[in-house]
């Protein structure tokens, strides 16, 4: 289930609100519906309740000979009237408050108040009140009398016409006659109407795109962090991160540009200090190199040079490689395919058993002199320690792959992840007598990652090692 939900914060902050707005909007409607449905039994049961005491008022006043024919013009199949000497046998009311609230009703509305004996019950939908109980609910509620007016009207038990269905409604004439009025009640129809569905789903779209707008400015300053992050990783010299949005984007905006400063610091003050320790290494070791001239013995005087050289050459790769030179280069975008061949041409130039599968041209935005020479420092390996290179160049899913294959004899897989580190040679293939200061690999993984891309060696089934070198395919421009 987990895997269906969205995995950005963007995308849950929106679920959060998508189903919050879901759950207040169907609260909301089940609140309309049940206040809808007791409005409507309210203004049934006031209108019914009026049109009972004025009909009373009415057959009231009519001569005793019209009141038959009166009170058979007033029943239809919705409202009976009925006319006895005897008051009728009501049944039990399962609603004592709305009956009481019929019947004090009625009495005001008739001349002699305190006199006149009404009796009223109202009954649930399975308790039919009488054989004038009609199969349809009361014609339409009353429209235009507001709440307020009718709880003055019919008093504090108004609220009392509740979830009733059937009335029953006996009065005593002035004569003596009692006059009965069976009818039903409205049951407030459908709760939800398309009118109603249309307004909701139109809300509901207002507040999304609303919401969708504003969680997006909240969320906007975590992608310019994340850039940013990304950003420091290749570079750490990069321009600063803006500091905007909420108050915890900024603190954390400022937080991080603090960081990067002090990193940039870090390096620099590292550098300057390698090329301070360079500068006084050089010096006396310029000193070692004239004396050694001196010496008499061409063979000692021979090993000596070639000492102090392999000193001096290991001075310079370190302070290359603390420099850190790949960063400063600016990025241009340059055929990658014929960047490598032109290393391959010039390693060729030199009778070095290079070779290279063709490849069509693929633009790439890259550091390109940075990038030479971390090619160069893997064909340089190739070529040294496993005889000859096969340069190929594919993409391959989200990524382009260069691989360097050779026919040596490979590296053992324990030593695999640890020849990266500077400074470190495997003592079989790797010794003094081969050149080299144990810094190539880790300047050609330095470089590589500062692309974005990765550097990996594996020994090959059929015998050698194969470097590749996989940057992201964001950066490839097809010609």
């Amino acid at each position: 289930m987990s895997r269906f939900l969205p995995k950005s914060l963007f995308g849950q902050t929106i679920l959060i609100l998508l189903v919050g707005l879901l759950i207040s909007h169907a609260v909301g409607a089940w609140i309309y519906a049940g206040a809808r449905e007791r409005a409507v039994r309210a203004i049934g049961g006031f209108a019914a309740a009026q049109r009972v005491a004025n009909l009373s008022r009415l057959v009231d006043e009519a001569p005793a000979d019209w009141r038959p024919r009166i009170v058979q013009a007033l029943s239809d199949p919705t409202f009976g009237v009925a006319l006895s000497s005897q008051p009728p046998d009501l049944p039990l009311s399962d609603a004592e408050g709305a009956a009481r609230a019929v019947e004090d009703y009625v009495r005001q509305q008739l001349p002699g108040q305190g006199e006149r004996q009404v009796r009223a019950v109202v009954l649930q939908a399975d308790r039919p009140p009488g054989p004038f109980f009609g199969p349809r609910p009361f014609g339409g509620p009353m429209g235009g009398m507001p709440g307020a007016m009718m709880r003055d009207v019919m008093g504090p038990n108004f609220a009392a016409f509740g979830p009733w269905r059937g009335l029953q409604v006996a009065v005593q004439l002035s004569d003596g006659q009692w006059l009965s009025f069976t009818t039903t009640l409205p049951q407030g129809g459908p709760s939800v109407s398309w009118q109603f569905v249309i307004s909701m789903a139109l809300m509901g779209l207002i507040v999304l795109a609303v919401s969708v707008w504003a969680v997006r400015r909240v969320t906007a300053p975590l992608g310019l962090l994340s850039a940013a992050a990304d950003r420091l990783g290749l570079d750490v010299t990069a321009p600063p991160v803006a500091e905007v949005g909420s108050i915890e984007m900024q603190k954390a905006a400022r937080a991080f540009n603090r960081m990067q400063e002090r990193l940039r610091r870090l390096i620099e003050s590292r550098t300057q200090m390698l090329a301070a320790l360079s500068h006084d290494l050089r010096t006396p070791l310029t000193l070692l190199r004239l004396r050694s001239e001196e010496v008499a013995d061409p063979a000692e005087r021979d090993k000596m040079l070639t000492t102090i050289g392999e000193m001096d050459e290991m001075i310079a790769a370190t302070l290359a490689f603390a420099r850190e030179e790949v960063r400063a280069e600016p990025r241009r975008r340059v055929d990658i395919a014929a960047l490598l061949a032109s290393v391959v041409d010039d390693m060729t130039d030199a009778g070095l058993p290079v070779n290279m599968t063709p490849a069509t041209p693929l633009s790439y935005d890259c550091q390109p002199g940075a990038l030479k020479r971390a090619l160069t420092n893997l064909l340089d390996n190739a070529v040294k320690y496993g005889k000859r290179a096969q340069v190929a160049i594919t993409t391959e899913g989200k990524a382009i792959e260069i691989t360097i294959d050779d026919e040596g004899p490979g590296i053992p897989e324990s030593e695999l992840p640890k020849v990266f580190q500077p400074f470190y040679r495997i003592e079989d293939s790797r010794s003094r007598d081969t050149g080299g200061t144990g810094l190539g690999l880790a300047i050609a993984q330095s470089i590589v990652q500062a692309q974005g891309g990765e550097l990996t060696l594996a020994n090959r089934s059929g015998g050698g090692l194969r470097a590749s070198i996989k940057l992201p395919i964001d950066n490839i421009h097809r010609s």
